[in-house]
């Protein structure tokens, strides 16, 4: 007779192993969708959905760049990212109502930053910013790396306005970019963690890549027993065909053929 599944720690376990929600596979992404021009006042904007986590990301362009940036030729872009008061089950408090961003959000802020500019040729955007904004509106694990993923959207949206409006002669863009998280949870490891696993996971990781399979960042963390090169291997090889696979979205979307590269 099958054993009845059994509640730990918010997950749910039959036979000794993991029932993921919806029963998705170890190797298998959250449904995935991506709306671009979500915000139509902004240059470049969409509303990424991965599961149960939603973010809205919105790219702006402004003349002028920071001081430290100011006479080089070349552009900035920077990044703001927040979540709304009910994204997640229980309401958190705004940060501005506390008077100082946590430091979380600065981390992610940077990250998100980092991985876009990896991708930009900030001489051909000009002394330009643009200001990546991503405000989770539910979120279930993941929310940093959707607003990679999403927010590659919006900016590639929006330097394709720049370029149709002739501010920009081309595209300055190198290749896309996008991101998703892999962990180890009990045994297994598993790719796209939802909330539930990875407050769980003994190994949270994150990987952001590029459609030519570079890294921009590999950020893993583990939370009890240390791991090894075994694992780090495979949750990379986990990672890599998933990310492309949000590239190829993003690509279908956007419609930007980049210099040098078709398609």
């Amino acid at each position: 007779m099958p054993s009845t599944p059994k509640l730990l720690s918010g997950l749910i376990y039959s036979h000794g192993k993991l029932v993921r929600a919806g029963n998705r596979e170890a190797t298998a992404l959250r449904p995935v969708e991506i709306t671009p021009h979500f915000i139509s006042s902004a240059e470049g904007s969409a509303l990424i959905r991965l599961g149960e986590t939603q973010v809205v990301c919105t790219a702006s362009v402004e003349d002028g760049v920071p001081l430290f940036m100011k006479g080089s030729g070349k552009g900035w872009i920077s990044s703001e990212y927040a979540m709304i008061p009910r994204a997640t089950d229980t309401r958190t408090s705004r940060e501005v109502t506390r008077g100082r961003q946590s430091g979380r959000t600065m981390e992610i802020q940077r990250l998100i930053g980092r991985s876009l500019r990896a991708v930009v040729d900030l001489e051909k955007l000009g002394e330009r910013t643009v200001w990546i904004d991503c405000d989770v509106i539910r979120a279930d694990g993941g929310t940093r790396t959707a607003s990679i993923t999403g927010s590659m959207v919006a900016l590639a949206l929006a330097l394709k306005k720049l370029q149709e409006m002739e501010v920009l002669k081309q595209i300055p863009l190198s290749d896309y970019v996008a991101a998703i998280s892999v962990g180890i949870v009990g045994n297994e490891t598993l790719l796209d963690l939802d909330y539930s696993e990875d407050s769980n996971a003994h190994v949270d990781m994150n990987v952001v890549m590029t459609g030519a399979g570079r890294f921009v960042e590999l950020q893993a963390t583990a939370e009890k027993d240390p791991f090894g090169g075994e694992d780090l291997t495979k949750m990379i090889d986990l990672a890599g065909p998933a990310i492309q696979h949000l590239i190829q979205i993003q690509k279908s979307i956007t419609k930007v053929e980049l210099p040098g590269r078709k398609g």
